[in-house]
């Protein structure tokens, strides 16, 4: 982002929590670990004599679809055990740990929490050595890599999922969401939901004049009021199907999921703002170094398109690397893999959102809590 952000005016709360809290977030922390910059991947297998990779990702169906399509595979090849913790959120165990013994050595991110925990501290080894030392790396599209702190390995795209038989004529545009044939239909999430997060900065953006605008965006939420609100996707699922909401803020893939399984579900994809739902992974920068080669391994296999093909598939995501292939349950609605359909992503400015989160929080749920 080159927009510049006026100097806001802090309330007594962020003042306290900025004089308090300033120390976590200064560009502390310069561990000259041997191992930081001599540990190296070349894309083969190698024996790890046993070790433990700690690994923070998803959990649920999410967690056995990896164990079965790459971890029991991986374990074999590499000879070494992946612990996997599904407890989110991982932000409070970085900064909870020491600095030279971080709590996972390769995690899997949604971008508010990556770009928090690598803005309190020197946690993640930098992108251009991870890429130096993975090389699916140099196959994925320029998006992937835009964020500067991981690697994305599969997105979603940000659209409103809605009932083709409750929403006549169907949306066209973002700011349909707002007609009045809608009111008392409409459904979103908790604000510690990335989908809240991007949807209340597109709102912003559109009826603003950036992201930056957070009047219009509070504005927005309260015209949308009252708003059905989730904490997940997939209870707006259910919210659809039972036809609680007539139009939500969604990920495209459950939208065209619901679709094929023959609800009366549609999709509008955003394309006056597009933010995407990303997978993102960061290797920790001061993990021991038998962890940290595991860790680009790790990360290798999952940029593979082997893994990505039969991931996404069954996730109705998109893959990032040029060669994959996208699922038959994406294909069917228009998705592609080429250049010209992952050209124009943008990815908010997180650092000025996170800096401006109490007040955020604060004052959405504040509407949302009074309708």
């Amino acid at each position: 982002m080159t927009e510049s952000i006026k100097p806001p005016s802090y309330s007594r709360r962020q003042a306290l929590k900025l004089g308090t809290g300033a120390a976590v977030s200064l560009p502390l922390f310069n561990i000259n670990h041997a191992w930081s910059a001599d540990v190296t991947y070349d894309g083969g297998t190698f024996d790890a004599g046993g070790a433990t990779l700690n690994v923070a990702e998803w959990g649920g169906f999410w967690q056995d679809l990896v164990r079965k399509l790459m971890l029991d595979d991986f374990e074999k090849q590499f000879n070494c055990k992946v612990a996997y913790d599904s407890a989110f959120p991982w932000f409070p165990k970085f900064v909870a740990n020491p600095k030279d013994k971080p709590p996972f050595a390769v995690v899997n991110w949604n971008y508010p929490e990556m770009f928090k925990t690598a803005k309190a501290g020197d946690f993640f080894m930098p992108l251009d050595e991870v890429m130096a030392n993975v090389p699916n790396s140099k196959n994925v599209w320029p998006f992937a890599t835009a964020n500067k702190v991981g690697i994305t390995w599969a997105y979603a795209r940000y659209c409103y999922a809605y009932r083709t038989d409750m929403a006549a004529p169907p949306p066209t545009k973002f700011a349909d969401f707002w007609d009045a044939r809608y009111a008392g239909k409409r459904g979103t999430y908790i604000t510690s939901n990335t989908l809240q997060m991007d949807f209340f900065l597109a709102a912003c953006k559109v009826f603003g004049k950036d992201q930056y605008d957070l009047d219009a965006g509070y504005d927005a939420m309260k015209r949308a009021s009252p708003l059905k609100i989730s904490d997940f996707t997939g209870n707006m699922q259910a919210l659809l199907e039972r036809g609680e909401v007539a139009i939500a803020v969604q990920d495209d893939g459950e939208a065209y999921l619901q679709a094929k399984k023959g609800i009366k579900v549609a999709a509008l994809v955003w394309d006056e703002v597009k933010p995407i739902l990303t997978q993102t992974m960061t290797v920790s920068r001061y993990t021991d170094p038998v962890q940290k080669k595991l860790s680009l391994a790790f990360l290798n296999r999952t940029l593979d398109a082997g893994f990505l093909n039969k991931f996404t598939e069954a996730f109705n995501y998109a893959p990032v690397t040029k060669d994959a292939v996208i699922p038959a349950t994406l294909a069917e609605f228009g998705i592609k893999n080429t250049a010209d359909a992952v050209s124009g992503f943008t990815i908010p400015d997180w650092n000025s959102y996170l800096e401006h989160e109490d007040d955020i929080v604060e004052t959405v749920n504040q509407i949302f809590g009074s309708h």
